[in-house]
């Protein structure tokens, strides 16, 4: 059994090309699979009839083909052609040649080709820990002290109790810092939590040989869950003991400017509790309880912390089902003002059904679905941090021999819902401009659409999972080559990987380290036409090329645990399949 290894930084063969790669020809940076799908897609009026795949710094021509009919791109009008040489498998380093037009970045045809990239975004987990320096060996030249020790946290008044009045001092370290700042939020833990730990109980046997150089590798837990348990830590300390409930954040009143970790020293404070915040964190301590009780003999003791926290944390929402969290409100009642991340939510009802449905699966009691519309007449929505519902059908999914007796129903159902879902997503997709599911409408390109990009990937895999049609594993790979360089802007979104990477991200410690790489594995946010960062930088309006990399551009450029997670679940999923289908 192979280990997957991080390199800390992984370029592509590009070097060994002699001619400049035009940024005409897109496409995944990193490489492909001999036996899958292989596109890149060419912008522009030049391009048309043959185009010719070389060998990397050699001009031996190993495959010719024919470029597609023109397609028309819906958000900027411009024309693309497609290349593909899917039913060229030899394994090597080539690039793509079109007459008139040039030569592609340089790439690889072999199996395991993301193996690197799937290891390299959970690495990027590891460069958020808080509370803990991050050593060479390690952290190679993005080495940092430890910050945040968070061993005196304050009790913000809108988080006062009888036992713990405003300024008690508690103790909450660990975690992950959330984004580009350096603050802790549970709801944002919530869906990063559940991402990571889906993907554990997918594809088990894969990320237990998964080793990606952390302080744990070597230990008989899996990289992926001692990872996950860093931050599992953390959000176990902000459940109130005295009553169940979960703080919202712990944060400083306002973000820290771009300084190291270690030179940020604002006050923190755990602030209110509230409703959605608790159930996010029932949904993760039980979806984690039932998946720690195999490692009860390395982690003693945590399953069963998990099971119990869980069972409090229900016992407050049931008492406090509608405790939404307004931060406006809040100030205008309690000192300090509170202008870091919101993450409000004004529904929880996705979370209900997130919640319930984990408790159901983990404890076997219907209980904890009475009362509960599982399966509203809306229609499914792609997860985000304030849209879980999907996370609760992937459970159900997933969960089909493990169900209580009665749970047939509910698998049933899920899998209706989502193979629709997939099923809509691959709407058009032979008329998209670069040939993905993603960026098929506007829609796709939120605050954060390389995680749209990503998700949908997961979605498509668990279509794949359920129904054995490769349309779907194909179109999930389609949402990975566009993650990697095949998209409108050219870039290769997650940071270290590729040729034209993010260099300037939205995130404190690689604008204030001196290193002139940005901190590795890290996706960045991707094309987003609000711009609401209002920077200056930006050279189109267009929705699939508003991005800038420039640390300015928090709305285009910024990282975030709930977009790096779903890339970990994507590049190590495909991972998982392709080697099983050898």
């Amino acid at each position: 059994m192979h280990k997957v290894i991080l390199v800390l930084l992984a370029g592509t063969i590009g070097s060994a090309v002699a001619q400049t790669p035009t940024e005409k020809i897109r496409l995944n940076q990193i490489g492909f699979y001999p036996d899958a799908p292989k596109v890149a897609v060419v912008v522009g009026d030049a391009a048309q009839g043959a185009f010719q795949i070389k060998e990397a710094g050699s001009n031996k021509v190993v495959y010719k083909g024919t470029l597609s009919a023109p397609r028309a791109n819906q958000h900027s009008g411009k024309k693309s052609r497609i290349a593909d040489f899917s039913n060229f498998t030899k394994k090597g380093d080539y690039v793509v040649e079109i007459p008139g037009v040039g030569t592609s970045y340089a790439f690889s045809i072999k199996p395991a080709v993301h193996r690197d990239v799937a290891a390299g975004s959970l690495k990027g987990f590891y460069f958020q820990r808080v509370s803990t320096a991050l050593p060479e060996k390690y952290a190679g030249k993005w080495a940092r002290p430890a910050g945040h020790p968070d061993d005196r946290v304050l009790i913000h008044p809108s988080a006062a109790s009888a036992e713990r009045p405003a300024g008690t001092v508690i103790s909450s370290p660990r975690g992950w810092y959330d984004a580009g700042d350096y603050n802790k939020y549970i709801v944002n833990s919530g869906i990063t939590m559940g991402t990571l730990l889906s993907l554990y109980e997918d594809f088990p046997q894969y990320t237990r040989q998964f080793d990606v150089n952390i302080p744990e590798s070597g230990n008989q837990v899996p990289d992926l869950l001692d990872e996950v348990v860093y931050n599992l830590r953390w959000m176990l300390t902000m459940q109130d003991p005295n009553d169940g409930g979960v703080y919202h954040k712990l944060t400083t009143p306002s973000f820290e400017g771009m300084i190291m970790p270690d030179k940020a020293k604002k006050p923190r404070y755990v602030i209110q509790k509230n409703t959605i915040a608790t159930l996010d964190f029932i949904a993760v301590t039980a979806q984690a309880a039932r998946i720690l009780d195999n490692y009860k003999k390395e982690l003693p003791g945590l399953a069963d912390s998990c099971r119990t926290a869980a069972l409090k944390g229900w016992d407050w929402v049931k008492k406090n089902p509608e405790v939404l969290y307004d931060q406006n409100e809040m100030n205008k009642n309690f000192d300090p003002d509170v202008t870091t991340g919101s993450y409000q939510d004004r529904s929880g009802q996705d979370e209900w059904i997130w919640a319930a449905t984990e408790m159901y699966v983990t404890t076997g009691d219907q209980k904890y679905l009475d009362g509960i519309n599982l399966f509203p007449d809306t229609p499914l929505s792609l997860p985000s941090w304030n849209q879980v519902r999907a996370l609760a059908y992937y459970t159900l999914v997933r969960s089909q021999k493990k169900l209580p007796a009665g749970g047939a129903q509910y698998y049933n159902q899920a899998k209706q819902v989502l193979l629709k879902f997939a099923n809509d997503l691959l709407t058009d997709l032979d008329k998209q401009p670069y040939h993905t599911v993603m960026g098929r409408t506007k829609g796709d390109y939120i605050w954060g659409s390389s995680a749209v990009a990503a998700n949908q990937g997961i979605a498509l895999v668990q279509a794949y999972q359920l129904s054995g049609d490769r349309k779907f594993l194909h179109a999930a790979l389609g949402n990975l080559d566009y993650i990697l360089g095949r998209n409108a802007t050219g870039y290769s979104f997650l940071t270290g990987f590729g040729d034209k990477t993010p260099m300037r991200p939205h995130h404190r410690p690689s604008v204030a380290d001196t290193q002139e790489e940005p901190v590795p594995g890290l996706l960045s946010g991707g094309p987003n036409p609000g711009q609401q960062d209002k920077c200056k930088t930006y050279t189109s309006s267009y929705a699939d090329e508003s991005f800038t990399d420039d640390d300015c551009s928090y709305a285009s450029n910024e990282i975030a645990i709930n977009w790096n997670a779903p890339m970990v679940y994507l590049a190590t999923a495909v991972e998982a399949l392709m080697e099983k289908k050898k």
